[in-house]
């Protein structure tokens, strides 16, 4: 194609000349052997409970797990399980949190001085942030990575795809019409990274009335099942919008919450701890391996510190002086 790039991860076309992108190495002492995308068409259906709630049913089969909080700008992993300290470094990297149960976490909170501190950063520099979560922090034995994405298809998505060796991703919905566009969106960007689409959540499906036990479709009828039929994608389940999730979650509670709303993931996991860990081709400049630079977050890959976002500690910007 004359008018090719060369960039194949943002292009659709299926030509002779298409390459799979290079996936970033992890840390020297991170053995993660399957990851796992939680993503969305749109905001507010809650990736992030889900993603804990998965987190919490692959620890409870038994698996090593770990949460690489994707999501830079709207951290809430830190909070729905409590932990309050602040992530530990090395020169050899960064320490992930662990929660009560035995699960490792990153997320920018864990490394920002408030957790109420505002994240004003471009997009580019929300990547290499990602990016180093994955390159820079000691992840240990993993056997299931669960990556809580940011809503849509924007810039960040794209990375975690292209960067990371993703073996699959759960599309979470809620109970709206406009369910079935939600979905494709996030369809098609699995299909167009050739990622496979392991299954579907419904978030938010129904209200039981703690009376009567009647469900109440506050947001309408479900179209969940029949919209994850229509793509093919498997079913996993129906989280109700239950008070008492909500408070375990406000209070750091999460791996308290029942339900097992989703424990038809577990065959999954299972099915997916068979298969052989994929070779991880590994990018390399001038013989060098091509990692950002864990020293200034503002760094966005061009060579110039974009300190504009402030807090920098690397002595190469304006926000550090």
């Amino acid at each position: 194609m004359s008018d090719c790039t060369h960039d194949c991860g943002s292009c659709g076309s299926n030509c002779g000349e298409r390459m799979a992108p290079s996936k970033l190495p992890a840390n020297q002492f991170s053995n993660i052997k399957k990851v796992i995308g939680i993503v969305s068409g749109k905001g507010g259906v809650g990736k992030s409970l889900v993603t804990s709630m998965l987190a919490c049913l692959s620890k409870k089969l038994g698996y090593n797990t770990a949460i690489l909080d994707a999501d830079i700008t709207g951290p809430s992993i830190p909070k729905m399980f409590g932990i309050k300290n602040r992530a530990g470094a090395t020169e050899l990297g960064l320490i992930p949190e662990e929660t009560k149960t035995g699960i490792n976490v990153m997320s920018l909170n864990l490394i920002l001085e408030e957790e109420t501190q505002p994240v004003i950063w471009r997009g580019a520099i929300i990547s290499n942030v990602v990016e180093q979560f994955w390159t820079e922090v000691m992840w240990g034995d993993i056997d299931f990575m669960f990556v809580d994405m940011p809503p849509g298809t924007g810039d960040v998505p794209l990375t975690v795809f292209q960067s990371l060796p993703i073996d699959g991703i759960v599309v979470v919905a809620s109970p709206q019409e406009l369910v079935g566009m939600i979905v494709e969106k996030a369809v098609n960007m699995a299909n167009l990274m050739d990622i496979p689409v392991l299954g579907m959540v419904e978030n938010m499906s129904y209200l039981k009335c703690p009376d009567c036990g009647r469900e109440i479709k506050v947001f309408g009828e479900s179209r969940a099942e029949e919209t994850a039929k229509s793509y093919n994608i498997p079913f996993i389940g129906k989280i109700p919008i239950d008070p008492a999730i909500a408070a375990l979650c406000d209070r750091g509670g999460v791996e308290d919450a029942e339900g097992g709303y989703i424990d038809a993931f577990a065959s999954v996991l299972e099915e997916l701890a068979k298969k052989p860990k994929a070779p991880v081709e590994v990018p390399y400049d001038n013989g060098e391996i091509n990692q950002p630079d864990i020293a200034c977050a503002h760094h966005d890959g061009d060579g110039e510190h974009h300190c504009g976002g402030g807090g920098g500690s690397c002595g190469g910007g304006s926000c550090c002086g």
